[in-house]
């Protein structure tokens, strides 16, 4: 009897982890218009957020299973957009499809990815701390790539490169970070 109460119990706990990334993407959300200035360019803070949603949902993979990260993710998603919605109803303003569309499809986007190949890399390999950490890199250029062609649209401007360039530099040194801790994690 008791074996039955410790198998749901562990079952309910990813539903943590999910409103963990749910919170974060909404986080990342919120934070898109707030930025600090370093070296002279101006730098949305969510980029500092954005190896910890992968973190957590490779930490959701890796504990409980696909199917949990991907519902994860999804969840995520929809409602870090359902969030922005209401925030613009809410405040009176009009909405516009445009700004919720490129962050949404970079998410979803660079998470699939992301997920794809960390499953591919936990389930065929010793799943080394340089490979981990490409995984993370990797995730971020395809984020920052999809939201770069969906929402911005400014592939021509030469500050956006230098800010790109910043931006990739502090993603590195986090990625290093977050990198040593998924190692430290063990797959259950």
């Amino acid at each position: 009897m008791s074996s039955k109460k410790e198998l749901k119990q562990v079952n309910n706990d990813c539903w943590v982890f999910i409103l963990l990334l749910t919170t974060i993407a909404i986080l990342i959300q919120s934070l898109k218009n707030y930025n600090f200035v370093l070296f002279s360019q101006s730098i949305s803070y969510k980029y500092l957020l954005l190896p910890g949603i992968y973190f957590i949902s490779n930490f959701i993979l890796k504990k409980y299973d696909y199917k949990k990260a991907i519902a994860g993710i999804a969840i995520s998603a929809v409602i870090s957009v359902s969030f922005i919605v209401m925030i613009y109803f809410g405040m009176g303003k009009n909405f516009v499809l445009l700004t919720v569309c490129g962050d949404f499809l970079a998410y979803v986007v660079s998470q699939y990815v992301n997920l794809f190949l960390y499953e591919y890399l936990q389930s065929n390999s010793s799943a080394p701390y340089y490979l981990t950490f490409l995984i993370y890199i990797f995730s971020i250029l395809i984020y920052l790539m999809v939201y770069t062609l969906v929402y911005l649209n400014s592939v021509i401007i030469g500050s956006y490169w230098v800010s790109y360039i910043i931006i990739l530099v502090i993603e590195i040194v986090l990625c290093l970070i977050v990198s040593y801790y998924d190692k430290k994690i063990k797959k259950d």
